[in-house]
Formats: C-alpha cells, structure tokens, sequence
C-alpha cells in the first residue's frame, strides 16, 4: 500500500522550516502540498523541496484537501498540520498501522496518556462533547474524533460520500455557508459503518501560530448540526 502525505498550508513558512527537515524521505511514497493562497514564501519553499504543490482554487480546509486528490497517487493518505501540532515522529506509526490494513487511524491527544499543549478549556470540553456524541450516537470507540493527524484509505473518502457538497450543505447553511472540515463527518461514518478504525496515542505540542484560522464556536455549532443530520437522515 503506497502512502501520500498531504500537507495543507496557509502562510506556514515558518512551521515547514522547523517541520520538514524532520520528515523523512523514505517514510512515505510521496508528499503533497496543498496551498490556500500563501504570500510569505511557503509555496516556493515547498517546491525548492521538491514537493507537489497544488495552488487550490476555492478557500477552506476541505476544499484544498478535495482539490489535492487528483495529485495524489497513494493507496492511503496521511493529513499533517505543519503549525507545530503534529508530530513528524509519530508518521512512520501510522503508516505501519494503515499498512496493516485498517480504514482510519487517528493519532489520538488523548490516549494512554498523551496530551495536548495546545487545548485551551473550550476546546478541550468541545473535543470531550463531539467524542461523547460520536461514541454514544454512532457507536464509536474514540477518545479523539475530530484532530486532523489520522492516515485513512484514500477510497474512503468516496465510500463515505465525503467529497459530495451535499454532505455538508445542510450544516454550512446554519453557519453562513462556511466551509467545514470533513475529520468530524469521516470519524462519524466510519463508526457507522462499522468500519476498522484505531487510534494511536500522539502529543499535541503548541501551535508555533498561536492564530487559529478556524473559526471555533462556528464550526462546532455546525458539527452538533451535523451530527443530528446523520443521526435521523444518513444511510
């Protein structure tokens, strides 16, 4: 099983100077940048790499991840923030894990005594919320169901309808038409497919941003509406 990196960036110049050097070549068969319009120089870095870089075209997370598909060429995929908050080390773990055929592994900041640095006491109680109701709705077995290190069989996006807009659209029109992150809607159908998901434990260091892009309160309103959609209409 070949295995795609996908770095998502936005004006992360800083994050992939300190992040990139500790990734290893040989870990994976390939690494995709995609790039949501940055002006300080992370682009031309990534290619001075030689990485495949894709300059998406519509803004948001999701959107860059849907528009890197076509570019990437592995069996499975691997999501990495590089701000700081995954840890490189923890890349050869998943890759064995996906290797050993699972669906979905996430590498959990709360497992076995990992832990997050960069959790204030909101999104530490929106992490716990969102878990419990993935746990208790859809019979997951989580303890992290929404960070974005986790490796997932690229098919599953399509087994999922996870690049269909329609899976999102109902929620996105309670919260203005943003754009949502699709790990809360793959971790929910995946449990309830009953797919063979693991978790491995990984710390969370601090963000190297302290930014955050993602717009919190909005996007968690919108996965509880979420999360009520798949509950009564989702088959």
């Amino acid at each position: 099983m070949n295995v795609s990196l996908l770095i998502p960036t936005l004006n992360e110049i800083e994050g992939m100077r300190r992040t990139m050097p500790q990734i290893r070549r040989e870990w994976v068969d390939q690494i995709v940048v995609v790039d949501g319009g940055s002006t300080d120089g992370t682009v031309e870095y990534a290619e001075s790499l030689g990485l495949v870089v894709v300059r998406q075209k519509k803004r948001g997370l999701r959107q860059g991840y849907l528009e890197a598909l076509p570019h990437i060429t592995g069996d499975a995929i691997i999501t990495f923030s590089p701000d700081g908050n995954s840890l490189p080390e923890r890349i050869p773990a998943l890759v064995e894990k996906i290797r050993e055929g699972h669906d979905l592994v996430i590498v959990s900041r709360y497992r076995d005594g990992a832990k997050s640095e960069d959790d204030s006491w909101y999104t530490a109680l929106g992490n716990w919320v969102f878990t419990k109701i993935a746990n208790v709705l859809f019979g997951g077995r989580y303890t992290d169901m929404i960070v974005i290190f986790r490796a997932f069989k690229k098919q599953l996006v399509y087994d999922l309808d996870l690049h269909k807009e329609e899976s999102y659209a109902y929620a996105e029109r309670w919260v203005g038409g943003m754009n949502i992150p699709w790990e809360a809607l793959m971790s929910v159908r995946a449990a309830k497919r009953k797919l063979d998901v693991v978790e491995i434990p990984g710390d969370e260091p601090k963000r190297l941003d302290p930014e955050r892009r993602l717009k919190l309160f909005r996007i968690g309103f919108a996965h509880l509406i979420q999360f009520a959609y798949e509950f009564f209409f989702w088959r």
